[in-house]
């Protein structure tokens, strides 16, 4: 019988979660340079770069933690899969989210350093406002509801392409450009660039994502009843230490 051991996973986690944060910055400073006076084009080529590298990095890491890359989803996996015995317990929750969470802010180091730019270069972009914190709350619930919707139906295998979609979407149709996850809210205030968020935009923003986080546990738990029972294949399938053991 073969486990994924923690490690590996929470490292997947951060390396995961490092890359998409290098990817939704790096793109972001690239975007600027290219379309310096096009502040709609350089929105669509940071948008279209994160989809993408979403939608493989699920494909590259998914099979050893689940590709969740976001605290949020992670406690969602958690508070639904509790009652079933799949899914994140709570000390897997704390590893990723901690895990995440560097990694986000290693993603924003790296890409500062790729485009030589001082490795830690603090946010001034001040973005704050309700308009903006309820776009973060619709951007986190939608998000949720479509990873357990696919989870939920069989459909866990389109999770690369559909969450890469969804996340690109977000960028136009949300007013916050769909920051949707914690980690990232964090591991962004710490480049100065068109991707950033000022550290006292932060709190709100995450404030915001944990208002989605129980609006979309609550509409998961309405329209899926039983979607705690898949938590296991959040955000796509893979093994987990608890999985083993009770299979044992």
């Amino acid at each position: 019988m073969t486990t994924v051991a923690p490690w590996r996973r929470l490292l997947a986690e951060f390396v995961g979660t490092a890359l998409l944060v290098t990817a939704v910055v790096g793109s972001g400073i690239m975007a600027t340079e290219l379309s310096p006076n096009d502040v709609g084009l350089q929105l669509l080529q940071n948008s279209t770069a994160t989809a993408f590298a979403l939608g493989a990095l699920i494909l590259t890491f998914g099979p050893v933690s689940g590709a969740h890359f976001n605290p949020v989803v992670s406690a969602a996996d958690w508070w639904l899969g509790r009652r079933h015995g799949t899914g994140l317990t709570g000390r897997d929750l704390a590893g990723y989210a901690v895990a995440q969470t560097l990694g986000a802010i290693a993603g924003s180091v790296l890409a500062n350093l790729m485009f030589d730019l001082a490795a830690v270069t603090t946010s001034t972009k001040i973005r704050s406002g309700a308009h903006l914190w309820l776009g973060e709350v619709v951007a986190t619930t939608g998000l949720l509801l479509l990873i357990f919707a696919l989870v939920r139906s069989g459909r866990a295998a389109v999770a690369p392409a559909a969450v890469g979609a969804y996340i690109g979407a977000a960028y136009w149709f949300t007013s916050s450009t769909s920051f949707a996850n914690p980690a990232v809210t964090v591991g962004r205030a710490f480049t100065d660039t068109f991707a950033g968020i000022a550290p006292a935009s932060v709190p709100a923003y995450v404030g915001a994502q944990l208002v989605g986080l129980v609006v979309g546990v609550g509409l998961i738990a309405a329209l899926y009843p039983n979607a705690g029972a898949d938590a296991h294949a959040v955000v796509v399938p893979h093994d987990t230490a608890e999985q083993a053991h009770n299979r044992a």
